[in-house]
């Protein structure tokens, strides 16, 4: 019976100092780590090159400066979707990167067709500014756009829970082969399950970001230029509703030009036209005082 006190005692001094701990993280600076980074993304192509990217890699940059996340965003336009994205696939494998998304879209409309599409790249950290340079002399940038996030709190307070998960469970191993009484074994069993479970929570959680720090994101949205419409073969072969409106558009083009030519041809006209009225009038007005020309009695 006092066995079965101690253990469960030792189980509420262990419970405490886990929610003591928990709330102290934010003030630990975090030490080594031991968690793998061996993560494969889904859809890239060359997901091993993100292997190499520790946990202890990641607490160093941590204690050399700050732990960023880089973001990117592009839309271009280009001449051709599928050779600017064996491109950007090639120069972004060769920076040590991979292409983590790709999506594309073929429109047709009045027998034209064109592709738009987007391709997410992941980089190397380091390679981030160097990569967005190359995107964007890929086509014409109509919009571009770079965010960062400051994470370094929170992957040292998740580092800090860690060690402090860690300690409990070591803990918690040495109660358990020390209890002898079932009722002892099954507490116990039951708070390892526990902290095991919050282990692999925060692991998982401190990868997350570890990848996204080490890794940057830049999504590039690629479209082709609509081509224009194919003339038709005949002039009747155009629909009616297409005739009419081009119709239409010919005579306001015809009217515009009009105006605009009798705008330029006026000062012409007032220049050399004058002097000839001048000139009729006075002719007029001499022939009229003649004898006889006025139409007299």
């Amino acid at each position: 019976m006092n066995r079965s006190r101690t253990v469960v005692a030792m189980l509420a001094v262990l419970v405490v100092l886990a929610g003591c701990g928990g709330s102290a993280g934010s003030a630990v600076s975090g030490g080594d780590s031991d968690v793998s980074m061996t993560v494969q993304e889904s859809g890239g192509g060359s997901g091993s090159a993100e292997d190499g990217a520790t946990a202890g890699d990641t607490t160093q940059n941590v204690a050399d400066g700050r732990s960023i996340i880089r973001t990117g965003e592009v839309r271009i336009r280009v001449d051709d979707y599928e050779s600017s994205r064996s491109n950007l696939t090639a120069a972004v494998e060769a920076r040590g990167g991979y292409v983590a998304d790709t999506t594309q879209q073929v429109h047709d409309s009045d027998g034209a067709s064109w592709s738009s599409g987007q391709v997410v790249l992941r980089v190397p950290a380091d390679n981030f500014s160097r990569t967005m340079t190359l995107v964007e002399r890929e086509g014409t940038v109509l919009e571009s756009r770079t965010s960062t996030q400051d994470v370094t709190d929170q992957v040292v307070d998740l580092q800090a829970r860690l060690d402090n998960l860690r300690a409990q469970r070591d803990r918690l191993r040495q109660l358990y082969q020390n209890a002898n009484d079932t009722e002892d074994v099954l507490a116990v069993e039951k708070r390892l399950s526990e902290v095991q479970t919050e282990i692999e929570q925060t692991e998982a959680q401190l990868q997350n970001l570890q990848r996204r720090v080490a890794y940057s994101t830049i999504t590039v949205e690629m479209v082709e230029p609509r081509p224009d419409r194919p003339a038709p073969d005949h002039w009747y072969d155009t629909p009616v509703v297409a005739a009419f409106l081009e119709s239409v558009h010919g005579v306001g083009v015809v009217l515009r030009a009009t105006v605009v030519a009798g705008a330029y041809v006026a000062p012409y006209l007032l220049v050399f036209l004058t002097p000839f009225a001048v000139a009729g009038g006075l002719v007029y007005r001499y022939r009229k005082r003649l004898p006889g020309g006025g139409g007299g009695e």
